[in-house]
């Protein structure tokens, strides 16, 4: 059983600044009306943490790279080379009435599907999980610097006995957001087709919208570009 009926497919490949890319996904969250996912690159090395991940903690190992909050939780995720990819489920879809722990799991078990039919046999990591899947969803960055790739949780993505996939959520009245992350593992040509095929029935590829690209500006100029934004905790 696949997770959604349909989902709307955004190869937004154009790489971005960090604050842009952050921006985009709030901004197609607010205007969501259906399931979608947004594959994205970034226009420079960068580095993404949590919301609630202390500014302190992080900015020391920042040299040469863009910094950005999320407005999802977790720890610091080093980004340049991965497939980045968010899914916005609208808060009128029937997913988004799951859990949180459900949702997770479901998205990377399709990850798992999709790079099965590349030769790879990846697997979801299962096990208890200390703090609960909220807590390690929330965490923040401790003073050694949390990186989400170096401690794994339940429901992540291991290949080889490495994490290659983690993510981490939002949900508003809106609808869900759930950011993630594929590293260490080459994307090829078409895992991003593979995933998006394993996630729904049947998908179609949109292209982001004026209006959704004005509101991102935005945002990435009000919220996610400022010191304010960076500097919250």
């Amino acid at each position: 059983m696949k997770l959604f009926e349909r989902v709307e497919v955004y190869n937004d490949f154009m790489p971005r600044p960090a604050a842009m890319n952050m921006a985009i996904d709030e901004a197609l969250l607010e205007s969501a009306t259906a399931p979608s996912i947004r594959f994205y690159r970034w226009e420079s090395p960068a580095f993404s943490f949590g919301y609630f991940g202390r500014f302190a903690d992080v900015a020391g190992n920042a040299s040469g790279r863009d910094l950005v909050r999320r407005w999802t939780g977790g720890g610091v995720v080093f980004h340049g080379d991965d497939l980045t990819y968010s899914i916005v489920i609208p808060a009128t879809d029937p997913v988004f009435g799951e859990s949180s722990m459900s949702i997770y799991e479901n998205v990377h078990s399709a990850l798992v599907d999709a790079l099965a039919e590349m030769g790879r046999h990846a697997v979801v990591a299962g096990g208890v999980d200390p703090g609960g899947t909220a807590a390690g969803m929330r965490t923040a960055v401790s003073a050694s610097g949390y990186n989400c790739f170096a401690n794994p949780v339940r429901a992540d993505v291991m290949l080889n006995g490495r994490k290659i996939a983690g993510a981490a959520q939002r949900r508003t009245r809106n609808g869900l957001l759930h950011q993630g992350s594929i590293q260490h593992v080459d994307p090829g040509s078409d895992l991003a087709e593979r995933f998006a095929r394993a996630l729904c029935e049947k998908y179609g590829e949109r292209r982001i919208d004026h209006d959704a690209l004005k509101r991102a500006r935005e945002l990435a100029e009000q919220k996610y570009g400022t010191d304010a934004w960076l500097r919250k905790r």
